[in-house]
């Protein structure tokens, strides 16, 4: 039963950054265009239009700090696999579970620590880019600094139930990518 329960969070985890990732994957063509523009405008034009500019940045940005827990969910972070490789899937399991305990939730909660008091004064100022011309809501792109690390931390918890289930069980089929 708490096995059942473990995974079940873990698939209620994996949903949502499947969601978001799929989202995000749309915005990906809309981002190419704009830099196309940006560049055209720039270098053919000699005009430049800094809230274009600040569009592609700022989305390429979000997609980056949002799409991590969808990245991490399908294990495409960058890992060194020179010894990973050729573990079994209870030595993967735990190594991908001491990741998550010793390094990714400690640095997620650092981060989260510095980006709260950021992201809230940007928010409550309803800051605005630095730039003439340039896009009215800056508070959006330093919120998701937060956005990330609870992203990143659900998939982390995710990605722990896995590791703990496929290191008490010993098989591979609850869903640790090996």
């Amino acid at each position: 039963m708490v096995r059942q329960a473990m995974l079940k969070v873990a698939g209620w985890i994996d949903a949502l950054n499947e969601g978001v990732g799929r989202i995000l994957i749309l915005l990906l063509p809309f981002v190419i265009l704009v830099a196309a523009c940006v560049v055209v405008l720039r270098y053919v034009f000699h005009i430049g239009f800094p809230w274009m500019t600040e569009t592609f940045i700022w989305l390429n940005g979000l997609i980056v700090a949002l799409g991590s827990g969808y990245v991490l969910k399908d294990e495409k972070h960058v890992r060194v696999d020179v010894l990973f490789k050729d573990f079994s899937p209870r030595g993967k399991a735990l190594v991908n579970a001491l990741g998550v305990l010793i390094l990714l939730w400690p640095a997620l909660y650092v981060l989260s620590q510095f980006a709260w008091p950021f992201a809230m004064r940007s928010i409550r100022m309803g800051e605005a880019s630095p730039t003439a011309g340039g896009l009215p809501a800056i508070y959006v792109l330093k919120g998701s600094v937060l956005a990330f690390c609870l992203l990143c931390g659900l998939q982390g918890l995710a990605l722990l139930l896995r590791s703990l289930d496929t290191m008490i069980h010993g098989s591979n089929k609850s869903g640790v990518h090996v």
